[in-house]
């Protein structure tokens, strides 16, 4: 998955104005407590980042 790919998703489930604030001020236990965007720039792969926040949020399995 691509970047742009995973901020389109997030846009999507959070919304264009908050997704990218959520992204740097929720930790996630999926994420070994560490923010969405301390996960991508402690360089994990857009497409695990995605995974943890689907479970996070609960999405439907159509959006994995």
């Amino acid at each position: 998955m691509r970047l742009t790919e995973f901020w389109t998703r997030m846009d999507s489930h959070l919304g264009p104005a908050y997704s990218r604030t959520w992204a740097e001020t929720q930790a996630l236990s999926e994420l070994g407590g560490r923010t969405v965007e301390e996960a991508l720039a402690d360089g994990e792969a857009a497409k695990e980042v995605w995974r943890a926040v689907w479970a996070h949020l609960q999405l439907p399995p159509s959006e994995r």
